[in-house]
């Protein structure tokens, strides 16, 4: 798959501001600074499609992008650490949660971790949640450029223990340095496209 013209459309913060199209979405959820900007810049070949920041809690809306008319990635609110309110975290999570629960063109969600980490109580909520909701997920374990080649498979069994990844459920490394994983990404989103 070739994304040719990748288009921020917009941000938006409730269902009434979401874009209206036919098109599959697929969200990207994770913790605040875990590399999701930096996937989907890789994913479309461009170096600022989406914003990515050095400080975590940047992305507070629910973005959208258009690729090509094939289908939409939706950047959904990091969770975790970021540093903001408490009022501002539980507004998050329910614009988050609105979305994934009423959205009609959410096709799948690719859940990104970080490979260098024990996955988080956060992520191991939003794995469960989605499993149980039985939204069909790509885990995406990033930065794995970062981990010593002989630390890969420790990594690996360790990511999928804790969140309790069976084999149904696709897993894959990620670089936004070197593009490992990018194919079982474009692999898993395919299986949305008419």
């Amino acid at each position: 798959m070739k994304i040719n013209n990748p288009e921020y459309i917009l941000s938006a913060v409730e269902a009434k501001d979401y874009p209206v199209h036919n098109l599959p979405e697929i969200a990207l959820a994770g913790r605040s600074n875990v590399g999701k900007s930096s996937l989907i810049n890789k994913i479309v070949n461009r170096k600022k499609m989406a914003f990515t920041s050095s400080k975590p809690g940047k992305t507070q809306t629910l973005n959208f992008y258009r690729m090509d008319n094939h289908f939409y990635f939706v950047d959904l609110p990091g969770y975790g650490f970021a540093r903001v309110s408490k009022a501002d975290k539980e507004l998050w999570g329910q614009m988050i949660e609105n979305y994934l629960f009423h959205r009609s063109n959410l096709e799948g969600v690719i859940l990104v971790i970080d490979s260098r980490h024990k996955p988080s109580k956060d992520d191991q909520m939003m794995y469960d949640w989605l499993i149980e909701m039985r939204i069909p997920t790509l885990v995406v374990a990033t930065k794995i450029d970062k981990v010593k080649k002989s630390q890969r498979n420790k990594q690996e069994k360790l990511i999928k223990d804790t969140l309790g990844i069976n084999k149904f459920i696709p897993f894959t490394f990620f670089s936004s340095e070197t593009g490992e994983g990018k194919n079982k990404v474009f692999s898993f989103i395919g299986d949305f496209l008419g």
